[in-house]
């Protein structure tokens, strides 16, 4: 017996099934490969789709929205150069409104200052006429009462009394024209 079981055992090899284990088990994985082919395989490739589809999607989107963002970004550059643009030119112009402003003040000063130096040398000269006015009066009638003194008369005859002052005066006013 104990040859026997060597020789059976010579003739079975453990790493080769049966035959009718291996067709049943063939038999078994074919039934279970048809199974997941007709119900799993058809479920598995439509989710595989339909995120193929949604990451494309999602691809198209991304290039969208970066397209997109590109387009506001130049758009945003283009605003800002032509706001540069703008206020530089508003700086340009309310300089040169400045200096405008500027020249018509000083003009307008000007001609203020030379309003009030012409109306001050017309008030020196009206206050220099009324006090020579006021002097040739004063100075006569010292005169004439100093004449009258030395002479020991009146002299109140008002047109001679004229008529000399101004001789006097005249007089007065020729010796210094003659020094200077």
């Amino acid at each position: 017996m104990s040859q026997m079981l060597t020789i059976a055992a010579e003739t079975e090899n453990p790493l080769i099934p049966p035959i009718p284990e291996l067709v049943i088990g063939l038999i078994a994985f074919l039934i279970v490969f048809g199974f997941l082919a007709k119900k799993l395989l058809p479920n598995i490739n439509k989710v595989l789709d339909e995120r193929r589809e949604a990451i494309e999607g999602g691809i198209e989107k991304a290039d969208a929205a970066q397209t997109e963002a590109q387009s506001v970004l130049e758009q945003y550059k283009a605003q800002l150069a032509e706001a540069r643009h703008e206020a530089a030119r508003l700086r340009q112009e309310a300089q040169e409104q400045g200096a405008v402003i500027l020249q018509e003040m000083r003009a307008e000063g000007q001609r203020q200052r030379e309003e009030i130096i012409a109306a001050g040398h017309a008030q020196i000269e009206a206050d220099r006429k009324a006090a020579a006015s006021a002097l040739r009066q004063d100075v006569g009638k010292l005169a004439t009462d100093l004449a009258g003194k030395l002479v020991g008369e009146s002299l109140e005859d008002h047109a001679r009394q004229s008529r000399t002052i101004d001789r006097f005066l005249d007089e007065l006013e020729a010796k210094a024209e003659a020094v200077r």
